[in-house]
């Protein structure tokens, strides 16, 4: 085979819970996933050298170089079977770059794949999963997909019962925000507090395994949601005009700063997509449901 595209998903967290910081920077994590249908592809082919191309909405703002997650994912890869990163990596992008909905991690995971295809290596899913903790966080979560809860990082996962499709209007803002300067912004907000152990919410787990979309509103949660929105105060409009359109919820997607607002159904998702629209409160606005597969091969030649 000369070229294999993999197809990879965005997700939501309907719940983020952060403990205090480590002491090696990090925070443990109660985090659950939910991927939806928002999609980027990675396209792996022989090449002289490693070289990463990058089209679609915002493509402009993806490093090109030997740091962008792709490449990192390649790398690793290669390393790890004695091989040269010798590939193109082209990102067709439709996930929001730096929207707190893992874009990078999904192109990560779907260049890690396509890899794996592309040289042939066969590597078991416990293998990808491993490299994948070490490229980042959300990066074991793009690969598998579905339902999730992570914890430590967020990179040791156990797949979770979803009992029905959950209909999401996500709203993308004027500019973004720096994961890192979130977790650093929930630190100075939190200093000299008691920070609780994080845990999964049973309610909220309950409710996604019913796959009731009011039941799952009333439980969803993102402890970083006071961080984001002291960095970008704007961001409480959005959410407020989503709720106003009739949002069973809203919520920062993860570090942010896109918003997601869970919808009673698809065509409410229609309705509150259009409010937002015409909000003035964001740049852009999409829809979509979850739970997704997560990377999937969808063409070798």
């Amino acid at each position: 085979m000369s070229v294999v595209t993999v197809r990879v998903p965005a997700k939501v967290n309907v719940q983020l819970a952060v403990g205090a910081a480590r002491p090696d920077g990090f925070h443990d994590l109660a985090n659950v996933f939910l991927a939806v249908g928002l999609h980027d592809e990675v396209t792996v082919t022989p090449a002289d050298a490693l070289r990463v191309t990058c089209e679609g909405p915002e493509a402009a703002q993806v490093p090109l170089d030997r740091g962008n997650l792709a490449a990192r994912a390649a790398i690793a890869l290669a390393e790890r079977y004695g091989r040269t990163p010798d590939v193109h990596l082209h990102i067709a992008k439709d996930i929001p770059v730096a929207g707190g909905m893992a874009g990078g991690s999904a192109d990560g995971a779907g260049a890690l794949l396509a890899c794996d295809a592309l040289w042939g290596i066969g590597a078991s899913r416990e293998e990808l999963l491993e490299i994948c903790a070490e490229l980042g966080s959300d990066v074991p979560f793009s690969l598998v997909g579905g339902a999730a809860l992570g914890v430590g990082r967020g990179e040791r996962l156990t797949a979770l019962e979803v009992g029905g499709i959950f209909h999401w209007v996500f709203a993308m803002a004027g500019r973004g925000l720096s994961t890192p300067a979130v977790f650093r912004e929930f630190d100075r907000l939190a200093e000299g507090l008691d920070i609780p152990e994080p845990v999964a919410s049973r309610e909220l787990l309950d409710a996604l395994a019913k796959g009731d979309p009011e039941v799952l509103a009333a439980a969803v949660s993102n402890d970083l949601q006071p961080a984001a929105l002291s960095l970008f105060p704007e961001l409480a409009d959005t959410l407020a005009a989503g709720e106003t359109a009739g949002a069973l919820t809203g919520l920062v997607s993860g570090s942010g700063p896109t918003t997601a607002f869970l919808a009673r159904d698809a065509a409410a998702a229609e309705r509150i997509a259009e409010a937002l629209r015409a909000s003035g409160t964001c740049r852009s606005v999409r829809t979509a449901s979850g739970p997704a597969p997560g990377a999937t091969v969808v063409s070798v030649s």
